[in-house]
Parts: C-alpha cells; sequence; structure tokens
C-alpha cells in the first residue's frame, strides 16, 4: 500500500501510473510492448528535453526579486516603474559571452547583466554587461566577433590566436578588451559586480520631453571591483566550475539577498547633436564630469528559480521590450538587437515564447496575434485590423520614446567623427587614470598570458603595437613580458608607427 500522503507519480495527462520502474512486458523475461505508453512518453521526453542553448551567453543563472524606485525621476521619464516610491517584480540572469552552458563560470569573459521588469505597462528589459562598453560599434560585425570567441571549425577549440586577430583588426575593440584584460575580466561573484546598459536608450516625460540615458546598476556588496585573479580563476575553474551560479543560489537560500542601487547618466535631447563624443557609440562612455550619476531605485534579488529550466533557460530576453516613456536611440548596435534578440527567442523556444509564464507579463495582452507552435493563451475573434467588432485599437496619441530625427542617403559608412571619437583615449585614460599601479601589473600580466597561448608572431606584431597605442608604457611592458615569456628578446618594432597612430587621425 502507497503511502497515502505521498503524491502518485501520474503521466503528462495527469493519469496515474502503476510503476516507476519497471517496463511492460509480454512474462516477467519477455519482451517490452508498444503500447506501455508510459515508457514512451518518458523517453520520448528525455530525448527532447533540451532546447537549444543561446548562441552568446548560454552559460550563467539567475533569480528574481524586485526594483523599487528610491528617487524621483519623473521629469525624464513617464514610464510607470519609474514613479516615485513603484516597486516592480523583476527577474535577473547574469551569464558569460562565449562560453557555453558546461563552461567554467571563472572564464575570462565579459559577463551578461540583464533585467526583466514585470512592469503593469509591460516588459521591460534591459539587456546589459558588467561593463559600460562594448567591443564593436556596427552589428555586421557582431556575428564574427562571436565566432571570433568561440571555437575552430576543424578541431572545435577556442584559439587565442583568433580573438586577437580579430581584436588587432577592429581597433574599436581597445576599449572593451582593456576592461577584459583587467580586474573587471573575472569578477569575483555576481553578487559584487556592476551591471551596465552599455547601450545609450532614449526617456519621454508626460510633457513629451526627450532625454537620452545610460543605465549603471551598481552592486551594494562592494565597490564593483571584487575580481579573481587568473591563477585564482584557474584554480576554481578546476575545482568548482559553477562556482557563480552556486554562490548566488546558496546567498539567497540562506537569506542573504544581494542588492544594486540603480543610476542614470541623463544627457539633454539637443546635446547628443554637438557632444565632443558620438553619444551612441557603444565603444565609449559618457565622462560623469560631464553628465553625473543621478540615483533612481534599488533592485534586490529574494528568490531562487525553483525550475532552472522553465524559469532561468526559458527565460528571454529582448531590447526591443520597450513600455511608454523609454525607447531605443540611434545606437546602430542596440536598433540591431532589437531584433535579433527576439528572432533568436523564436528560433530556441517557439514563436509563442512570451506565453512561457516566466516571459508572461503581468499587463494585459490585446493583440491579432493567432495560432502558431506551443500557443496555449486563446486567441479571440476579431483576427484583424480594422474592423467593426470591437478588437483592440491602436493610440496614436502616445508619445513614443524611439522616435529621433534623421535625414541623409542610405550608405554603409561609419558614424561621423566627433572631436574626440577616436579608439585609443579612453581606453588610455582607463588604464592611466582609473587603475592604480597594482591593476595595472595584473593587466599586462593577463594580457602577456593571454598572448603567449598559441598567438602567432604576426598578430603578436599587431598586438604589441595595439597595446602602445592604448598607452605606450603598458604596450612595451606587454611586449617585454611576451618576448621574456617565450624566450626571444625585447621588441622594439612598431614604435614609430604606434606613435603616429597616437599623434595623427582617429583609427577606424
Amino acid at each position: 500500500m502507497a503511502d497515502q500522503s505521498t503524491p502518485r507519480t501520474t503521466n503528462d495527462a495527469g493519469i496515474p501510473i502503476q510503476s516507476d520502474e519497471h517496463s511492460l512486458t509480454i512474462g516477467r523475461d519477455g519482451p517490452i510492448v508498444l503500447n506501455d505508453h508510459y515508457l514512451l512518453e518518458q523517453m520520448a521526453n528525455f530525448n527532447r528535453e533540451r532546447i537549444p542553448e543561446r548562441q552568446p551567453h548560454a552559460k550563467g543563472s539567475g533569480a528574481f526579486g524586485h526594483f523599487e524606485v528610491t528617487a524621483d525621476v519623473s521629469a525624464y521619464t513617464k514610464a510607470r516603474l519609474f514613479q516615485p516610491g513603484v516597486r516592480t517584480d523583476v527577474g535577473v540572469r547574469f551569464s558569460t559571452v562565449a562560453g557555453e552552458q558546461g563552461s567554467p563560470d571563472t572564464w575570462r569573459d565579459p559577463r551578461g547583466f540583464s533585467v526583466k521588469f514585470y512592469s503593469e505597462e509591460g516588459n521591460f528589459d534591459m539587456v546589459g554587461n558588467n561593463t559600460p562598453i562594448f567591443f564593436i560599434r556596427d552589428p555586421m560585425k557582431f556575428q564574427h566577433f562571436i565566432r571570433s570567441q568561440k571555437r575552430r571549425a576543424d578541431n572545435g577549440l577556442r584559439d587565442h590566436d583568433m580573438q586577437w586577430d580579430f581584436w588587432t583588426l577592429s581597433p574599436e575593440s581597445a576599449h572593451q578588451v582593456t576592461y577584459l584584460m583587467g580586474d573587471r575580466g573575472i569578477p569575483k561573484t555576481w553578487r559584487e559586480m556592476n551591471g551596465y546598459s552599455s547601450h545609450t536608450y532614449s526617456l519621454v516625460n508626460a510633457q513629451g520631453e526627450r532625454f537620452w540615458v545610460k543605465f549603471h546598476f551598481k552592486t551594494d556588496q562592494g565597490d564593483g571591483n571584487a575580481h579573481f585573479t587568473q591563477d585564482d580563476a584557474d584554480a576554481m575553474a578546476g575545482k568548482d566550475g559553477d562556482y557563480h551560479r552556486r554562490d548566488l543560489f546558496n546567498a539567497i537560500a540562506g537569506g542573504d539577498h544581494p542588492s544594486w542601487t540603480l543610476y542614470w547618466q541623463v544627457m539633454p535631447y539637443e546635446d547628443a547633436r554637438t557632444y565632443r563624443i558620438n553619444p551612441f557609440d557603444l565603444t565609449k562612455i559618457w565622462p560623469h564630469a560631464d553628465y553625473p550619476l543621478i540615483e533612481v531605485g534599488r533592485l534586490t534579488l529574494t528568490r531562487n528559480p525553483t525550475d532552472f529550466h522553465t524559469e532561468i533557460e526559458q527565460i528571454a530576453f529582448e531590447p526591443n521590450n520597450m513600455v511608454p516613456g523609454i525607447g531605443l536611440s540611434p545606437d546602430k548596435m542596440l536598433l540591431a538587437r532589437g531584433f535579433s534578440y527576439a528572432d533568436a527567442h523564436r528560433a530556441r523556444l517557439g514563436v509563442n515564447y512570451k506565453q512561457i509564464p516566466v516571459n508572461r507579463p503581468v499587463a494585459p495582452v490585446h493583440n491579432y496575434a493567432t495560432a502558431g507552435a506551443m500557443r496555449v493563451e486563446k486567441a479571440t475573434d476579431p483576427v484583424y485590423a480594422p474592423n467593426s467588432y470591437g478588437g483592440p485599437a491602436a493610440q496614436p496619441d502616445s508619445h513614443e520614446a524611439g522616435l529621433w530625427q534623421a535625414d541623409g542617403d542610405m550608405v554603409r559608412e561609419a558614424y561621423t567623427l566627433r572631436a574626440d571619437d577616436d579608439d585609443w583615449s579612453q581606453p588610455g585614460t582607463l588604464v592611466r587614470d582609473v587603475m592604480d599601479d597594482a591593476a595595472r601589473g595584473r593587466l599586462v600580466e593577463n594580457v602577456v598570458g593571454h598572448l603567449t597561448d598559441g598567438v602567432s608572431e604576426k598578430v603578436l606584431q599587431r598586438a604589441f603595437q595595439y597595446w602602445r597605442n592604448i598607452d605606450k608604457d603598458i604596450g612595451q611592458r606587454v611586449a617585454d613580458g611576451v618576448r621574456a615569456k617565450l624566450g626571444g628578446a625585447s621588441d622594439e618594432a612598431g614604435m614609430a608607427s604606434a606613435e603616429a597612430i597616437r599623434e595623427g587621425e582617429p583609427v577606424r
């Protein structure tokens, strides 16, 4: 007799099952029969229980909690979730960019930092990283960049030579690579790292006034610089490949709820026309002296997932999820991501992925979508517009944030250069003015270690010049360190040309 307090096993239709251990056979020793529907269901479900992993950001985890507005930023946006005192449920996912599902958490890599706000006006997704910039500024290069960080076609191995080949042929990568090779390349825990929108978004207030904005989530668990050294990260990768995932889960389970304070950098709409740096270039920051941080609110994670697959693997973040009062910007990377993320979810999860509970908005949904694989929400007539049968209607009088003035011929060209738009100044400032001597030493050590792991001579020469363009002293220390480690002489080649580049026209 089964324990009456224990739930009975059922199949997926809720029908009670006689045994979890024994297949239906002809006699105890005979063959299995085709009409053992529960066995077939078990095997079929097992064969299909893995959905494709994400292309970038495959390895990660997350948690749930809330965001509460602690300041008054209503002068900048009419979005309800950013009005004073409003509290909104959130889902957050942290990840590595290049690693696959089973890769170690402590590989050197940028970390994804994505937040889904379940707003009463619909879902707002901020899809960012733990650095305020990125490697490239044009989406045409994104696929190539990701492939350069993944695995070779011939041997299936990750390869530092193709990484540095891409980076040194893409000068705009210098700012992000400097972050990557520094302390932030391996955060100690997700709880102790900052998160950024990186992209520039647009805001519109209740009066229809427009602004540009960058999001900064500053960790409340330290200064945002807690990190592993390369040696410690390598040791942890062998000891616990899921260290970051485990740390977050255990902290929340133990009642230690991590939090981040959200700040905005806000730029008046008209400033963007004449600012000395292109404010929509994803490889650039806005100096805080020009646009200081403004406190907005606090994000707190309080609940772990109870089903990793359903809540974490199937949570779908997409920059095109914009609520009234928030919009996109002329950032070319952001505009492309507005399509690519949603398209990736349709391919990975199915066209009706927003009906999965973790993606379902708390706001009511009224549209004309119907049918499609995995649809679980009932469609209702009419399923077309315009109609005369009371279907939902658009609101032409609403202010859309993601609108701006633009004109000109259609071209395939880079952004128009501005006074301070070069690829080397900001990473140089990061090295000289933000890092201290110890951090600069770790940067050099990390770069030397990376460059001496299978990087070809022709790429090494470009890498030495790359770092000299960022900072002449750091570049020479990198070259000397690589040659010493490889048993060669100090490399003085490229100094003159590097100096010419630093003093000449910006490199694109």
